[in-house]
């Protein structure tokens, strides 16, 4: 017999979870990206690259609450 959890059960039913995998290695990405031209580069273009990466979030989140 095996145990089966509930998170089984959730990455079955989530249609949307290859999309939210993608967007949110984009968004671990464009923050590391970001963090590093904030603090070795320009602090202009690493924020708006740090909020660019935020908006992938915010859309993988919207996903997350379709589900």
């Amino acid at each position: 017999m095996r145990y089966r959890s509930r998170f089984d059960e959730d990455e079955k039913q989530d249609k949307y979870l290859m999309l939210r995998q993608i967007l949110n290695i984009i968004f671990m990405l464009g923050a590391v990206v970001g963090v590093l031209l904030y603090f070795y580069q320009n602090k202009t273009i690493g924020t708006i690259v740090i909020v660019v990466a935020m908006l992938f979030k915010m859309v993988e989140c919207v996903f997350r609450l379709l589900k």
